[in-house]
């Protein structure tokens, strides 16, 4: 990747290790109406990249359980700088007397994923892995990320310039669960800014990933060419931004509740007589779900839009149906749809 061949280290002065951290000191304001709505079950993980986020959920979550929070730092070696960014957070982790896991894992894009989809795919795998080999007998179940609210504010933009619907309007959630593991963001109501400036408050130094000054990638482009600009005329965007996300999220929990009660009614797979006396906007919502739940597809909107004309068309049992959705296709089976993936290879 494009950049500075090591990263560059912010808050502190450099220096081979780190002093001793102070882990008792009061939380800000900010920081600790965070925590107080975050409520993990113990002990649990904290993804530790070293950049400022991460740094200051550690040390948040730290001061707050103390003696119970365990650091997992992912190696992606997508750059030269990766081995410095283990280096830092074995120092910063020794300091504030926090186990650390590292994992290195293989983030290579291949098949047309993003560099960004491979490299979270690899760390999900690598979270997975962890809760299975390192943490199984500490019964840890929970990581916390630092994803914070310019983060959700970012997410919503890019949704947006992208087309997506509510689900990508809904952006990042904070708590999910994936494999092995429970995952929250306890600070997407907290900005960058009050984070870093806590941890410059403290002295304590955090890195910068020199791929984060890379205009390759379209998060970097949109945070340093289009949010200034934002930023200037509507000082208060992260935060009203992240409010439409929330009524969004709201919305997609409404209409997967709904879908899935239609889906319980058309069958799986669904009946097309079935769906056949829905409306278009619920026929394509349940579609939706059926093929997520079911499937883990997502089909584009053209796709959608031909399914739902053919099965309009379906009114003899003579009529076939064969369409491409996601990664394999639609195929009418009597009087029910039916999803099948493409062969491997195909």
């Amino acid at each position: 990747m494009a950049g500075s061949p090591t990263p560059r280290q912010q808050g502190a002065e450099p220096g081979p290790g780190h002093h001793p951290v102070n882990l008792r000191g009061a939380l800000p304001a900010p920081i600790a109406a965070a925590l107080d709505a975050f409520r993990p079950d113990l002990p649990f993980g904290v993804a530790f990249s070293g950049g400022a986020d991460s740094t200051a959920l550690l040390l948040a979550c730290v001061r707050r359980w103390p003696g119970q929070v365990h650091a997992v730092h992912i190696h992606h070696g997508l750059q030269p700088a990766a081995d410095l960014f283990v280096s830092h957070c074995q120092s910063l982790c020794s300091a504030m007397s926090v186990p650390l896991v590292v994992r290195h894992v293989d983030a290579t894009a291949r098949n047309g994923v993003s560099p960004e989809d491979a490299a979270r795919r690899a760390r999900y795998a690598a979270f997975d892995q962890i809760a299975i080999a390192e943490w199984s007998h500490l019964a840890i179940k929970n990581i916390a990320l630092g994803q914070h609210l310019d983060d959700q504010a970012e997410t919503v933009l890019l949704a947006l310039l992208r087309g997506s619907g509510l689900p990508g309007l809904a952006a990042m959630p904070a708590v999910w669960t994936r494999g092995h593991m429970t995952f929250h963001r306890p600070f997407l109501q907290v900005t960058g800014a009050q984070l870093r400036q806590w941890l410059a408050q403290e002295g304590i130094a955090w890195v910068d990933d020199p791929s984060n000054d890379d205009h390759r990638f379209t998060r970097n482009r949109l945070r340093q060419l289009l949010v200034p600009g934002i930023d200037a005329s509507f000082p208060h965007f992260r935060q009203t931004v992240a409010r439409g996300a929330r009524h969004a999220a709201q919305a997609v929990r409404l209409l997967d509740e709904l879908a899935g009660q239609d889906l319980a009614v058309v069958g799986d797979p669904p009946s097309i007589h079935a769906l056949q006396c829905y409306s278009a906007d619920r026929q394509a919502n349940v579609l939706r779900f059926w093929l997520k739940r079911s499937h883990n597809q997502m089909p584009a909107e053209a796709q959608l839009a031909q399914l739902q004309k053919q099965i309009a068309a379906c009114t003899t049992r003579g009529h076939r149906l064969n369409l491409k959705v996601g990664g394999g296709r639609i195929l009418r089976d009597g009087e029910r749809l039916r999803w099948v993936p493409d062969p491997v290879g195909a």
